[in-house]
């Protein structure tokens, strides 16, 4: 249900116009980086993305370049991070401005620096929306309001971490595993 209407009947483009996904794989398109921000909304103006690109923690980096925001991207981010790559899609989203928002394994493959970036650019763009996180990386939604563990497809728990520690399921498991492997990291 979305709005007290069932999803199946809302009309899909009409859908999607609601919907801002920001995903692991980001694509950029061969072009400035100010056009691979504006593909989040076509009519939006310069400041409008800059703003945008501020909100993403991106616009030191891009002011930074010789050509700022008219600097060419090769297809697919060719030259920047992956953690950059990542902004660049938060700042398309932020300038969508959609009431949903879908973040799809964002933080699974980046270093500690850019993902606090990242961390500070999604609290920018989740402020006041409704956010499906999906996540291997159980610390990345401890703080969720509703956890969804699933398995083979099949929801099999549903609460808040504690509840769901508490409960001594699939997720504890989950999140036992990954302390685990978080304290032999630090003692290597």
């Amino acid at each position: 249900m979305a709005g007290g209407v069932d999803i199946r009947e809302i009309d899909y483009d009409e859908f999607l116009s609601n919907v801002s996904i920001v995903m692991q794989n980001v694509i950029l398109f061969e072009d400035t980086i100010f056009e691979n921000i504006k593909v989040g909304r076509r009519d939006a103006s310069r400041e409008e993305v800059v703003e945008a690109a501020k909100k993403a923690m991106i616009h030191d980096f891009i002011s930074g370049l010789p050509k700022g925001y008219d600097t060419p991207v090769g297809e697919n981010g060719v030259g920047l991070s992956g953690g950059q790559r990542q902004r660049i899609s938060i700042a398309r989203a932020l300038l969508r401005d959609a009431p949903l928002v879908i973040l799809d394994e964002m933080t699974s493959s980046l270093d500690p620096i850019n993902e606090v970036k990242i961390q500070k650019a999604i609290d920018n763009l989740t402020a006041s929306k409704t956010v499906v996180v999906i996540a291997h990386h159980l610390r990345t939604i401890q703080n969720a309001d509703r956890i969804v563990v699933l398995n083979d497809g099949q929801v099999v728990e549903s609460g808040k971490h504690r509840e769901l520690l508490d409960n001594g399921g699939l997720y504890k498991e989950l999140w036992d595993a990954q302390e685990a492997s978080r304290e032999w990291e630090w003692a290597v």
